[in-house]
């Protein structure tokens, strides 16, 4: 099942009891943080959950898949979300 920002308000709003259009305005303060943060080059790590950051990749040849014709791709900078191992030991419970 998949949640959206919208689910994710709503359940905070309901378990700390605050209205939703403040939780609201601190979740998405909180994204554009993040995304300012690692648009500029640094990393943000939250501890027990995962590190945000960019990592860069260099240009390759690539191939259409449905005419075969190659194609250039060229270099770029992704956003890259590295979950931490409590987060992978949490979810095996």
């Amino acid at each position: 099942m998949t949640k959206t920002k919208k689910d994710l308000i709503a359940r905070i709003s309901k378990v700390t009891g605050i209205n939703k259009n403040e939780v609201g305005t601190v979740v998405n303060s909180f994204l554009c943080e993040i995304s300012e943060c690692i648009m500029s080059g640094n990393k943000v790590e939250l501890r027990k959950f995962g590190i945000f950051y960019t990592k860069h990749r260099g240009p390759k040849q690539a191939r259409n898949p449905k005419t075969g014709v190659a194609v250039k791709v060229p270099e770029r900078t992704v956003p890259v979300f590295k979950a931490s191992k409590f987060l992978f030991k949490k979810r095996s419970k």
